[in-house]
């Protein structure tokens, strides 16, 4: 065989382990949402593509079959080809035994080189980058190849599966996507600006509902805003007035002592109607509503079942004490969720200083701060859910004023307690030898 009837057989064989190539790595890369979207408009050979990746021994054998042929046909080629032109070019500079090893070396070199680069690295490069695309033009081939390979892929493909079951590893792959994988997704398209900022938070806050109790959203019960039945008319319009809100708790005697709740749109309307206020006997009928009790420790995610299920959007949180902990509504549920595109004012709890501290409510969920601070995890997580919370698990007791707990390369010192409560709490960056 000439020598350019050998470059051409070279170059054949590197072609044809391109495709080989191409095809191993298209179909591993090929995302199955992807090509059941495109399955769904309509391409075959998307479905195609998605049955292999279901039992995808038989492709995989054709592709090691193919590729291991070429590569031997390569070097025995090669090797026959350049090796004697390239002795032969070295004998003017140096001696027969000498050019006849240098050439042989040369001749692997070159070959070596030229299949890493044209049937290694470049098809596999352009198979990563529009996987689906490439692995349905390539299925059809290689069904082909399968077919005229049958007997031989068969073989290998049963010896392949004997070694699975005495290793006891799974023979397919878990294609079931997590919330792990979502995120992980978002953060991608986050930061490659497919995605705003805000738009991937929503998407993790919403995965966030299902581990945040309703206590890292409610208002607490030193916070809530409540009528006894007893109390006069003058004494609700001057408290609504004071400290406007959209719905009112309603108690007997102590805030513990839940009656029901009362619309402010319903005291409106008796205040247009000239009608008297009052929260007990027969004037508090169709003002005093049942109110939802739901206990303390449900996720944010069974608190929007309470709520779907009982049609309401207003709920008391009790202990397991039946003390009243705190309320909720379904607006502070969305607030949660869509974080600071609806509430910037949230963002309050939180403020950076100009000297890369940070100043924050004691009342702050915990996520919000590890978000805040960048920290994957604090100890004894799940026995708190505010900041305050965190600092009294740590210090075992009731925190005071300079308290500070260190972790993770933070320092979170009590800066204000109010009547036991901790107001703000300093967070630093600790140095890199102290932490």
């Amino acid at each position: 065989m000439g020598l350019t009837s050998s470059l051409i057989v070279i170059a054949l064989l590197i072609g044809t382990s391109a495709y080989f190539s191409i095809a191993e790595i298209s179909l591993a890369a090929a995302r199955r949402l992807r090509l059941r979207q495109m399955a769904d408009e309509g391409e075959a050979r998307a479905q195609r593509v998605i049955e292999i990746q279901e039992q995808p021994g038989n492709y995989f054998t054709v592709v090691q079959i193919g590729l291991n042929a070429v590569a031997i046909l390569g070097g025995i080629v090669g090797e026959g080809t350049l090796t004697p032109h390239l002795e032969s070019l070295l004998l003017h500079v140096t001696d027969a035994d000498t050019a006849h090893t240098a050439g042989f070396l040369l001749s692997f070199l070159i070959v070596t080189s030229l299949f890493i680069l044209f049937a290694d690295l470049f098809p596999k490069r352009v198979g990563m980058t529009q996987p689906e695309q490439v692995a349905i033009r390539v299925v059809t081939p290689m069904l082909w190849w399968a077919a005229l390979l049958k007997p031989v892929v068969w073989v290998f493909n049963s010896l392949a599966n004997v070694l699975f079951k005495l290793l006891g590893l799974p023979a397919k792959r878990d294609d079931r996507i997590t919330h792990d994988d979502i995120l992980a997704l978002t953060e991608a398209g986050a930061q490659a600006g497919l995605l705003l900022a805000q738009e991937q938070q929503v998407i993790a806050n919403v995965f966030e509902l299902d581990v945040r109790t309703v206590e890292s959203s409610m208002t607490s019960r030193e916070r809530i805003v409540y009528f006894l039945v007893d109390d006069p008319e003058e004494e609700i319009r001057a408290r609504i007035a004071a400290e406007p809100h959209s719905t009112y708790l309603v108690c007997n005697t102590t805030i513990d002592e839940v009656v029901g709740y009362v619309d402010a749109a319903d005291l409106f309307q008796r205040v247009l109607k000239g009608e008297p206020i009052s929260l007990q006997g027969e004037a508090a009928e169709g003002l005093l509503h049942k109110v939802l009790m739901v206990p303390d420790r449900i996720t944010l995610s069974e608190m929007l079942g309470q709520f779907r299920q009982a049609h309401e959007d207003f709920a008391v949180i009790v202990n397991e004490y039946s003390l009243v902990v705190g309320v909720i509504t379904l607006n502070d549920v969305m607030s949660t969720v869509m974080g600071s595109l609806v509430s910037p004012h949230d963002e309050d709890q939180i403020v950076r200083r100009e000297d890369g501290s940070w100043l924050i409510d004691g009342v702050t969920p915990i996520v919000d701060v590890m978000r805040a601070i960048d920290l994957d995890e604090l100890p004894h997580q799940g026995q708190y859910d505010t900041l305050a919370g965190f600092l009294m698990v740590m210090l075992r007791r009731i925190p005071r004023r300079t308290d500070s707990v260190s972790w993770g390369g933070y320092k979170f010192e009590v800066m204000d307690v109010d009547s036991y409560r901790i107001d703000q709490v300093m967070v630093t960056r600790l140095p890199a030898a102290a932490a």
